[in-house]
């Protein structure tokens, strides 16, 4: 029952999300908020309702709602998207080793994700980790480009990724 009530509901709030229509965005979040008042353990709902608030420009009120639908069990497309949409909100507040773990779970379990990768790079760098940073970065690029320059140092710039603080003596 409650998917039949949820989907409405999801296109309202992507609709919203596409046109930057505030007044869409803020019916959804108010019709989200009414169903997960009648199933407060659906995981489904809780994620619907942290990427509504997070859409409306109020991520940090956006994290109860992801780190609830994560506890309740969330799985496939929606966990690999509710990681990143985590991720990224507790980067953005400023919540770096949160960031950072929650983005390398999206990784570990999401490894076809550029997305996912890109925004750890993000986290790393605000948690000063730069040089893994600067790998992830550099290893994402190297396995997404058809750059055929790129292509051609393709094994000398991942052999110097490995380590690049190493200088000939």
């Amino acid at each position: 029952m409650t998917d039949d009530r949820l989907w409405p509901l999801i296109e309202l709030r992507e609709q919203g999300r596409a046109s930057q229509d505030q007044a869409m965005l803020a019916e959804a979040r108010v019709k989200l908020l009414e169903l997960l008042a009648e199933d407060p353990d659906n995981a489904r709902v809780q994620y619907q309702t942290g990427i509504a608030h997070d859409n409306s420009g109020l991520g940090k009120e956006a994290i109860p709602y992801y780190e609830r639908a994560l506890q309740l069990g969330l799985s496939g497309e929606e966990l690999e998207r509710c990681l990143l949409g985590l991720g990224s909100t507790y980067r953005y507040w400023g919540q770096y080793e949160k960031s950072i773990a929650t983005l390398r779970r999206g990784v570990t379990e999401f490894p076809e994700n550029r997305a996912l990768k890109v925004f750890l790079v993000m986290a790393l760098y605000n948690g000063r980790r730069y040089k893994e940073s600067v790998e992830l970065l550099i290893a994402n690029l190297m396995d997404s480009t058809a750059d055929e320059k790129l292509l051609y140092f393709k094994r000398g710039i991942m052999a110097y990724t490995e380590d690049l603080d190493e200088t000939a003596e």
